[in-house]
């Protein structure tokens, strides 16, 4: 037991400061964490098995290394007080407040929409800046600024811009390619098949082979995945703006390229080997490694051509570093860089805001709002028996008035849409004046295989340069329940041949299925569907595919209802949210009054001010002109300017004199990544 306390003592304590930024980091990161984990895991879930988001799955790596590359910049923001509004009122922690309110409001009213994971994502990095703001500091969220910006990749890119994108994306590369083959001498020619581009290539041996320019081979995937690398780069490269920016815009078309070569290859190697190698190589090439090899290249050609560096220029250490290292100072009187950050001791202030802020996650968590209607479903909907699979209707509820019955599975579709299930029924009226309505349910893991009517119908025939068959006669958002609040749309169109009008009533809803006796959640659309004789029978159409909606829902029995005041939030959310930001503009108005305010007073406090005094603060502001205002630097322009020396430590006084008149302030600066403190001026001179 002796050695083992002997050993147990070998371990240095830590220091109370240090422990407290700990636990402000930790409740900071499990927060955010734990109130946006639902949709979090939805969102990685179908990152896992949906090319189109497939590039989230790289951002927690990208921002876990641009947090560690600002990681001395950020310990040294961390002490730093923060900004008082009217001298006394902390205004950080106000801004952080109203964000914090800013962000719930904007996830509550999310959650009462059509598509609220989007909208919980967008909230996300607010309520992150809003945590950071309470417990730190401005200047701690200023140096976290670009990678909380990056958790707003998250969303999910709109299906309307990738359709359109990917479809003149396609048509062009479908364009080159061919060209290409055809200047190199092989048989081709360019045709279409399901509004896809082809290319028909007839190989040696007489056979016509058809390579199809889809969305998927346009390249508009891996352009997705390849923007976060590109901002990812410019950000980190240690060079000017405009070369940045440079390299941001270079990286487009160098990956448009890359993909047109990849088309080009793949169509050589069907003409060759066949079609089978050609489409093997074709997934071989794709994705992940046309967006890893245009990263490579895009890093040679920044290095090459316009002399970027990625790592850091080593910097010979002053001799004032030397000596600061070797004694307890904190900070290079030579060249301002700091090299020992001393954090601040825990207090009753720091304690009232994590408990508050704890308090707070803890009450919205209780009233959360879910992100899609979590529900019970069917105990068993396929069931395997001797005759072979056998569908049951007990997934839909017994309608008075009419007769539940089971019609077909669309087995071609579920594998086309990378689905579960796709299973058909009809309500069949025992009132022959009312319609039939049939009843699509489509099952799958992820909502990105469960797609939009009028994306299906509308805008992908559109995206691909042809009319779409269909007029949109209406669309809009319905509700169908109140509490859980289940939010459907409505969408009537007419067929363009045939003048026969449909009216689709769809909703989404997450569930629980036992498969093979284990009960996994899945997403699920519901689409109501009847045929009205004229677009003026579809209200009563409407009434009819509402009334039934609203019995299949209640069914589906959900899981979780709201509290009264997360409905009342959820509705008045978007009235609430702009309030909020009109009182932060506010605040920020009388903030930016205030110190306008200040800075007048800043300079009557310098003209009452002795000479000398004077000299030192206007060798401050000459040096904010050409250089960074670092204390070797004002020595410099001092004694350029009054023609006379002056000691470091004596300088130092001075400054520090000025810097509690408020005339001058501190400020930290960013040097290859390394904290460097320099001087300010805070008055108009």
């Amino acid at each position: 037991m002796e050695r083992i306390r002997l050993k147990l003592q070998c371990f240095p304590p830590i220091p109370q400061e240090t422990l407290t930024v700990a636990i402000k980091i930790t409740i900071v990161t499990l927060a955010t964490v734990t109130v946006f984990f639902q949709d979090l895991a939805m969102i990685f879930n179908d990152a896992l098995q949906n090319e189109t988001t497939s590039y989230i799955l790289a951002i927690p790596f990208l921002l876990t290394y641009l947090i560690y590359r600002k990681r001395k910049m950020i310990k040294a923001a961390i002490p730093i007080h923060s900004s008082k509004l009217f001298k006394k009122v902390p205004l950080d922690e106000i801004i952080g407040a109203f964000l914090f309110l800013a962000s719930f409001l904007l996830y509550w009213y999310g959650s009462y929409t059509f598509t609220p994971l989007e909208y919980h994502i967008f909230a996300l990095p607010i309520f992150a800046s809003a945590c950071i703001l309470i417990l730190f500091n401005m200047q701690t969220l200023k140096q976290l600024l670009f990678p909380i910006a990056f958790l707003f990749l998250l969303v999910p890119p709109p299906e309307e811009i990738l359709y359109n994108l990917g479809a003149l994306l396609s048509t062009i590369s479908s364009e080159l390619a061919y060209n290409l083959l055809k200047i190199f001498g092989f048989p081709v020619t360019l045709g279409a098949e399901y509004g896809n581009p082809v290319i028909f290539m007839t190989q040696q041996n007489g056979t016509t082979i058809s390579l199809a320019v889809d969305i998927a081979c346009s390249g508009i995937y891996s352009l997705i995945g390849f923007l976060i690398f590109a901002l990812f780069i410019a950000y980190i490269i240690r060079d000017k703006t405009w070369k940045k920016a440079v390299i941001l815009l270079l990286g487009f078309p160098l990956i448009y390229v890359l993909n047109l070569l990849r088309i080009t290859t793949i169509g050589i190697i069907g003409y060759y080997y066949g079609k089978d190698i050609a489409l093997s190589m074709f997934h071989l090439l794709g994705g992940w490694i046309l967006v890893f090899l245009g990263t490579l290249l895009l890093l040679a050609i920044s290095e090459k051509l316009l002399k970027t560096q990625i790592s850091p220029k080593q910097i010979e250490k002053c001799p004032g570093c030397r000596q600061t290292l070797a004694t307890d100072k904190s900070m290079c009187l030579a060249c301002g860089r700091i090299h020992k950050i001393y954090f601040n001791r825990i207090n009753k202030k720091d304690i009232v805001k994590a408990t508050g802020l704890i308090l707070s996650v803890i009450l919205i968590l209780s009233i959360q709002t879910p992100i899609f209607a979590l529900t019970e479903g069917p105990a068993e909907v396929i069931v395997q028996t001797a005759k072979g699979e056998q569908v049951t209707t007990e997934i839909l509820p017994e309608i008075k008035g009419y007769a539940l019955t089971f019609m077909y599975r669309d087995q071609a579709f579920e594998q086309r849409a990378n689905q579960d299930a796709s299973l058909v029924y009809a309500y069949s009226p025992h009132n022959e004046t009312k319609e039939v309505v049939w009843v699509a349910i489509e099952i799958a893991s992820t909502k990105s295989s469960l797609h939009r009517w009028e994306i299906c119908l509308i805008t992908w025939p559109a995206s691909r340069g042809y009319q779409p068959e269909v007029d949109q006669i209406e669309l809009r958002d319905v509700q169908l329940l109140e509490n859980p609040p289940i939010i459907g749309r409505y969408f009537i169109f007419q067929y363009k041949t045939s003048n026969s009008t449909q009216a689709v009533l769809y909703w989404y809803e997450t569930t629980i299925f036992k498969v093979n006796s284990t009960s996994e959640q899945k997403q699920v659309k519901i689409s109501l569907i009847a045929y009205p004789d004229s677009p003026e029978d579809s209200l009563e159409v409407e009434n009819q595919l509402h009334t039934l909606a609203k019995k299949i829902a209640s069914y589906w029995q959900p899981i979780k209802t709201w509290s009264q005041i997360a409905l009342l939030i959820s509705q008045n959310g978007d009235k609430l949210f702009i309030t909020t930001i009109v009182l932060l503009c506010a605040v920020l108005v009388v903030s930016s009054f205030e110190k306008r305010k200040e800075r007048k007073q800043n300079k009557i406090a310098y003209q009452k001010l002795s000479k000398a005094n004077r000299q030192v603060i206007d060798a401050v502001h000459q040096t904010e002109k050409n250089m960074p205002v670092t204390l070797n630097n004002i020595l410099e322009t001092y004694k350029s300017t009054v023609r006379k020396g002056v000691n470091k430590k004596k300088l130092l006084e001075e400054l520090s004199e000025a810097e509690k008149m408020g005339v001058i302030e501190k400020k930290i600066v960013n040097r290859q990544d390394e904290p460097v403190q320099v001087w300010r001026i805070k008055c108009s001179l």
